[in-house]
């Protein structure tokens, strides 16, 4: 069971408290996830993380799991959600799924944020900001089996001035929005760098229709863990 990386948000009442000095002056080093992807099995119901603190100093750590635009649907919490960490050492964080039986891979954020102690300097508040770290989490369902390269399973077609593609699949497709028509290397940007199981994309093509040449569509996919790996030309029907 790979373990989650947890981003960390600041809470508004905190950040009220720490952030009242007229003056501000904020540093950046941050809580470093082990991990790019946290990825949450059905069956094992919830993953963790471990986030180390690189400041020189505590610092909490805030972590957040955040809804996508087409998924608001709130199904899994993260635990502890505040917590102080000390130099140099970790925090695991746990996220928990709550949501109903998954039928398809979910694709949510999470958020780990490092919020120093402030201190005064020169008359001035200095408050120790983290660099925020947002990574991907992956919810896969109970019993779907495991694939390696779910952009070969995209449907793509074309029709006078648009080019469509569909996810028909049960997994989250990660690639780079840059997409280009192959022979003409005529370029489309898919405006996202995902699609949802059972998501349907038009690119529309203001300038001139598909050319009749062109039979793939070259992508640029990207690994679960969000690596690019090499290009791959899916047939254009």
């Amino acid at each position: 069971m790979l373990r989650a990386v947890r981003p960390h948000l600041l809470v508004p009442v905190l950040a009220c408290a720490v952030l009242c000095a007229c003056a501000l002056t904020a540093h950046a080093d941050g809580m470093q996830p082990e991990s790019s992807l946290i990825l949450l099995y059905e069956q094992d119901g919830e993953t963790a993380m471990n986030v180390r603190n690189t400041d020189p100093g505590p610092a909490l750590l805030h972590t957040t799991v955040l809804d996508i635009a087409e998924d608001s649907e709130t199904v899994v919490i993260a635990t502890p959600p505040v917590a102080r960490v000390e130099p140099g050492q970790e925090q695991m964080v746990r996220f928990i799924y709550q949501g109903p039986p998954l039928q398809v891979q979910r694709l949510k954020r999470v958020v780990f944020e490092g919020i120093g102690q402030a201190t005064q300097a020169d008359g001035r508040a200095v408050v120790g900001v983290g660099v925020r770290q947002n990574l991907p989490m992956l919810l896969h369902p109970k019993g779907l089996a495991r694939n390696d390269a779910p952009w070969k399973l995209l449907q793509w077609s074309s029709s006078g001035r648009v080019v469509s593609v569909t996810n028909p699949s049960a997994y989250v497709v990660r690639l780079a929005p840059t997409l280009t028509l192959v022979p003409s290397g005529r370029e489309l940007d898919l405006g996202r760098s995902y699609l949802l199981p059972g998501q349907s994309v038009e690119l529309p093509l203001p300038e001139a229709p598909v050319d009749t040449a062109d039979t793939h569509v070259q992508l640029q996919p990207a690994s679960v863990y969000g690596f690019i790996t090499r290009t791959f030309d899916a047939p254009l029907n």
